[in-house]
C-alpha cells in the first residue's frame, strides 16, 4: 500500500519542533530581553502540573503516530487471520530496541552499575509499552473490542486513581505529592527511578523536583497508542472516500476534546502522570492535526514546502536520539573564539543553531541514501 505521506510529514513536524525549533528559540531568548517572546516561550514549555501547554502535545503526538502506523504495518496479518511468529518477533525486537535506546538517552546504561541504572523513565520506553500492547490487540481482536479495551484502560486508570488509597496517597488526591501514581512508582521502581539515589542509611531518596510517573501511567500509554490505531484504521479503510475519512477524523477528534474538558472537572488534565482526561485531549488534538495534514498533503497535494519535514519524519527515532547527543566537542573548539566578541548569549545561540543545522544535514543525507534507524 502507498505510504501515507501526511503521517511522515506530521511526524517530521513533531520532531522538528522538539529537536530544532524549541532549542533554537530558547537559545535566542537568552540573548536579550524580548517581551513579545514570553507567550511563545510559555507555550514551548511543559505545564508544571495541572493544565496544558502546546509543548505537552509533543510526546503524546509521537506516541499517537506510532499507533497510526500499526494498521499499515500489520494490516495484512489481521486481514488474513493468521498467526505468524515472525511478526511477534518483529514486535518484540522493536520494543527491546526502543527500551535500550531509552536507557541510553538517560545516560546511565554504560555505567554497568545497578544503582545508577534507570529502568523505565523515557519517552521511547513509553512508546515501546504502548506499541507492544496496541500491536497485540490489533492483531488478535476486532475494532469494536479494541475500542472497548481502550475505554476500559481509561476507566481503570480513573477508578484506581479515584478510589484506591495506599497510606496517605491516592483516594482521589491528584496533587504532586499525594497521587497514587507517585507512590506506585516509588514502590515498584525504587532506586531505578529517575533522580533516585541511595541514602547513607541505605534507604532510597527520591527527588523533590521529579514527578513524572510510568507504572500506572502505562495503562494510558497503551490507550494513547490505541487511539492512533483507530485513526490509522480510518485512513487505511479502502471503502471510505477521502472526504469521509477527513470528516470521521474531525468528528472523532472534536468529540474527544469535549469529553476531555468535561472529565477535567473531576479528573484533571495532568500530562506528568498521564491522566485519562489528558489522553482524550491530546488524542483529540492529534486526530485534528492528522486530519489537517491529510487534507493538505494527501487530499490537496499541497506538499511542496513541507517535504523537507520528511527528513525528520522518516528517521524519527534517530532524530530523537541526536537531540540527546552533545556536539560541543566539535563546535566549541572551532567557534570558541567568537564568545568574547558576541557575548555568551549569542555564542550559545550560534552553537545551538550550528548543531541543529548539522543534525538536519545528517538526517537529510541518510534520507537521501535511504538509511534509516529502524527499531
Amino acid at each position: 500500500m502507498k505510504r501515507l505521506e501526511s503521517l511522515d510529514i506530521l511526524r517530521g513536524f513533531d520532531l522538528f519542533m522538539l529537536t530544532a525549533f524549541g532549542p533554537v528559540l530558547y537559545a535566542f531568548s537568552a540573548t536579550g530581553k524580548y517581551g513579545w517572546l514570553e507567550p511563545v516561550l510559555r507555550q514551548c514549555s511543559h505545564a508544571r502540573w495541572q493544565g496544558f501547554y502546546v509543548w505537552d502535545m509533543i510526546m503524546p503526538l509521537f506516541m499517537f503516530m506510532a499507533g497510526v502506523s500499526i494498521p499499515f504495518a500489520f494490516g495484512k496479518y489481521r486481514e488474513e487471520n493468521r498467526s505468524n511468529a515472525k511478526i511477534y518477533l518483529r514486535i518484540l525486537k522493536r520494543v527491546l530496541v526502543l527500551w535500550v535506546l531509552g536507557m541510553v538517552c538517560q545516560g546511565n546504561l554504560l555505567d554497568f552499575d545497578i544503582h545508577t541504572l534507570k529502568l523505565y523513565t523515557n519517552t521511547l520506553q513509553s512508546i515501546a509499552v504502548g506499541y507492544l500492547f496496541a500491536s497485540i490487540f490489533f492483531l488478535n481482536t476486532k475494532p469494536r473490542t479494541q475500542i472497548g479495551i481502550a475505554a476500559f484502560l481509561l476507566l481503570a486508570y480513573w477508578a484506581l486513581m479515584t478510589f484506591v488509597k495506599i497510606g496517605p496517597y491516592g483516594g482521589g488526591d491528584f496533587t504532586r505529592d499525594g497521587n497514587l501514581c507517585e507512590i506506585i512508582d516509588r514502590k515498584v521502581l525504587g532506586i531505578w527511578r529517575h533522580y533516585a539515589s541511595m541514602g547513607e542509611d541505605g534507604t532510597v531518596v527520591f527527588s523533590n523536583g521529579y514527578r513524572y510517573t510510568w507504572i500506572l501511567s502505562s495503562l494510558n500509554f497503551v490507550a494513547t497508542t490505541m487511539t492512533g490505531v483507530f485513526a490509522g484504521m480510518v485512513l487505511k479503510d479502502k471503502e471510505r472516500t477521502q472526504k469521509n475519512k477527513m470528516l470521521t477524523l474531525l468528528v472523532a477528534g472534536a468529540a474527544m476534546i469535549v469529553a476531555a474538558l468535561v472529565w477535567n472537572i473531576q479528573l484533571p488534565i495532568i500530562k506528568i502522570i498521564w491522566t485519562s482526561s489528558m489522553v482524550l485531549l491530546t488524542s483529540g488534538i492529534a486526530f485534528l492535526l492528522l486530519d489537517l495534514f491529510y487534507f493538505i498533503v494527501d487530499y490537496k497535494g499541497w506538499k511542496k514546502g513541507l517535504e523537507w519535514l520528511k527528513v525528520y519524519g522518516t528517521n524519527s527515532i534517530l532524530a530523537y536520539m541526536l537531540a540527546e547527543v552533545s556536539f560541543s566537542c566539535i563546535f566549541d573548539p572551532v567557534l570558541g573564539g567568537l564568545e568574547k566578541y558576541v557575548g555568551a548569549g549569542w555564542y550559545r545561540f550560534i552553537i545551538e543553531t550550528c548543531y541543529v543545522v548539522l543534525c538536519f544535514f545528517v538526517l537529510r543525507y541518510l534520507n537521501k541514501h535511504k538509511i534509516y534507524l529502524r527499531a
